[in-house]
């Protein structure tokens, strides 16, 4: 599978390009800066290019940018992605004294990407963290929507490939937004505890 990371020289981005190329799969990391984006792929073994060039003749895109980057980034890219699924990560926090908070918008950032592209918009990965996943596979499952089957198949098979644990299917696209608000109890949890939490489902077959 060939797969274009789209903010792949940041510190999610990145650590998730380093897996999947250790993994086997053939990866191009996309940037804003074609130059940035070539260099930081030739740290890991992959391919680099402008987001625009990335995208192009690949799989799956996996947009990795950050939260308040996702939706206009899908929008100006929706072109030069097509019909070609798209992997969905970010979740829209608020940071406050009290703790973080998921968002107040009564839909996910992946079902407001899925208005603004022509292929499948697919959700995951939320609850693994750069700092994991830059040392090694992510500890537990991972969990992932979409109301595409054939795109959901395909992310279910990259996931499979980041954590130790299993690549579950969590269901339509709309379970998106518990998906995404997991990633503000994880954070929570993490402050708190002084850890790298991840989410392992159990009683399942």
């Amino acid at each position: 599978m060939r797969i274009a990371v789209v903010g792949g020289t940041g510190d999610f981005g990145l650590a998730l390009a380093q897996r999947l190329v250790a993994a086997g799969e053939d990866v191009v990391i996309g940037s804003r800066d074609a130059q940035r984006a070539q260099e930081k792929a030739a740290e890991i073994g992959a391919a680099g290019a402008a987001n625009e060039d990335a995208v192009h003749g690949v799989d799956l895109v996996v947009l990795a940018v950050k939260a308040d980057a996702a939706l206009p980034t899908a929008e100006s890219l929706a072109g030069a992605i097509g019909e070609t699924p798209v992997l969905s990560v970010a979740s829209e926090l608020r940071f406050t004294k009290q703790g973080v908070f998921p968002t107040e918008d009564a839909r996910s950032i992946a079902e407001r990407m899925q208005e603004l592209l022509h292929g499948p918009v697919v959700a995951g990965l939320h609850s693994l963290a750069a700092a994991t996943l830059a040392h090694g596979e992510a500890e537990g499952d991972a969990l992932v929507c979409g109301d595409d089957d054939a795109a959901k198949t395909l992310v279910l098979e990259l996931a499979a490939k980041v954590v130790t644990g299993r690549a579950l299917d969590a269901g339509p696209l709309a379970s998106a937004r518990a998906l995404e608000g997991v990633t503000a109890v994880i954070v929570n949890l993490n402050r708190r505890y002084k850890g790298h939490a991840g989410v392992r489902v159990v009683g399942l077959p």
